[in-house]
C-alpha cells in the first residue's frame, strides 16, 4: 500500500528553452473511476515534447498549438506522451488491470509521462508490457510505434509494396521501417549516411543518403511515402508516388493539411496527415512483435529524471537516432518487475 502523497515531476511553467523545465514536488494523482494509476519507470523525450515546450510548430499551426498547449503559459505543465511502468492502483470499475501489472501506455496530447506517477484511462491506449523487454526498452514501442501504426492503418501495405520512409532514423522513422518490413514491404530508408547501418539492420532494403541524393529526383516511384521530416509535401513528392499510392505526412504544416483532401481527390493518391486515435490494440500488436523478436527497441541514449534539461537539449539538436529514454524510477526492481 502506498503511503507517500507527493511525487517528483518535470514541470514547465512557460514556453522556451530546455532550462524552463524544472523538477517539482506535486501531489500523486488519485485514479478516478475507470482510470489506472501507473508508477512510471520510463518515458521518452520526443520531438513532440520539444515542440510543446518551445512552441516550435509547423507554419500556420500557432493558433491550434495555443488551443492545445496554452496561450500564455502551458496548460499541461508535465510533458511526456508515453509511459512504461507498473500499475500502482486502479479506480472503481477497472477489471482489466491490477496493481503490479507491468504496462506501457500512450497519453498523447494529455501528456504527463515525465513524472513518477500518471493516471490513464483503463480503456485507452494501455496494455501489458512485453515480457522480453525491460521497461526502459518497452517504452520505446509507444510514441514511434503507435504513430507509425496509425498512419499505416490508412494505407495498403503488404508483401511487394514499396515503402519509402523519409527521416528513417528518428523515433517514428525507425518504427515505420520495422513495421513496413514486418508487413512484407520493400523498404527504402532516407537518412544520413551515418545512419545507414542502423536502418538496414531494422529492415530497410535500400538506403538513400539525403546529403548526396534527392529521392524525388531519380524518377523512381513508391506505393507509400512516409514523411517524418516535413520536407516532402505533395507538390514535391507527387511524381514519386505510384498511381493509387499514398503520402503519409507525419510532419506537415497548415498549408499541407488544408490541401490534402483536394490533392487526394484530384490525384487519386491518398494524402493524409491524420494519425488517428492511439489504441490498446495497436500497442498490443507492437508488444506481440517485440515478444516474438520481430520488433526491437532503438535507444540513442538515456537520461535520469534529474537530467531532464540535458535530455531536452539533446533532443533539440535534431540528431537523435530512435528514442531518448527518460528514466524515472531508480531501478527496474524498484518499479516492481516480477
Amino acid at each position: 500500500m502506498r503511503t507517500d502523497t507527493t511525487m517528483t515531476a518535470a514541470v514547465y511553467r512557460r514556453f522556451g528553452a530546455p532550462e524552463v523545465v524544472r523538477l517539482e514536488q506535486r501531489a500523486i494523482p488519485t485514479p478516478r473511476p475507470g482510470e489506472v494509476l501507473i508508477r512510471v519507470h520510463a518515458s521518452t523525450v520526443s520531438v513532440a515534447d520539444h515542440r510543446a515546450r518551445a512552441r516550435d510548430v509547423p507554419a500556420g499551426l500557432g493558433l491550434l498549438a495555443a488551443v492545445g498547449l496554452g496561450v500564455f503559459r502551458p496548460s499541461r505543465p508535465i510533458l511526456g506522451m508515453d509511459a512504461a511502468g507498473v500499475v500502482a492502483a486502479v479506480g472503481s470499475g477497472v477489471t482489466d488491470f491490477t496493481p503490479g501489472d507491468r504496462v506501457i501506455a500512450a497519453m498523447g496530447g494529455a501528456f504527463g509521462g515525465h513524472a513518477e506517477y500518471v493516471c490513464v484511462p483503463a480503456d485507452g491506449a494501455i496494455t501489458r508490457a512485453p515480457s522480453t523487454m525491460s521497461l526502459d526498452e518497452a517504452v520505446t514501442l509507444v510514441f514511434g510505434g503507435i504513430t507509425a501504426m496509425g498512419f499505416f492503418a490508412q494505407a495498403s501495405i503488404g508483401p511487394g509494396t514499396s515503402v519509402l520512409v523519409n527521416g528513417a532514423s528518428g523515433a517514428v522513422g525507425t518504427a515505420a521501417v520495422q513495421l513496413a518490413s514486418q508487413l512484407g514491404a520493400d523498404v527504402t530508408a532516407v537518412t544520413s549516411g551515418g545512419n545507414a547501418a542502423l536502418v538496414s539492420s531494422l529492415g530497410a532494403a535500400r538506403v538513400i543518403d539525403y546529403t548526396r541524393e534527392d529521392f524525388t529526383a531519380g524518377g523512381e516511384t513508391y506505393d507509400v511515402i512516409v514523411d517524418c521530416v516535413g520536407n516532402a509535401p505533395f507538390g514535391r513528392a507527387e511524381r514519386s508516388i505510384a498511381p493509387g499510392g499514398a503520402l503519409l505526412l507525419v510532419v506537415g504544416d497548415l498549408r499541407a493539411m488544408l490541401r490534402s483532401h483536394g490533392q487526394s481527390r484530384r490525384s487519386g493518391k491518398l494524402v493524409t496527415w491524420n494519425v488517428g486515435t492511439p489504441s490498446a490494440d495497436h500497442l498490443a500488436h507492437l508488444v506481440s512483435l517485440a515478444d516474438s523478436g520481430r520488433y526491437r527497441a532503438v535507444i540513442d541514449r538515456s537520461f535520469d529524471l534529474a537530467d531532464i534539461v540535458e535530455a531536452h537539449r539533446f533532443v533539440d539538436t535534431g540528431r537523435k537516432r530512435g528514442n531518448v529514454v527518460l528514466r524515472i524510477a531508480s531501478s527496474e526492481e524498484d518499479a516492481g518487475r516480477r
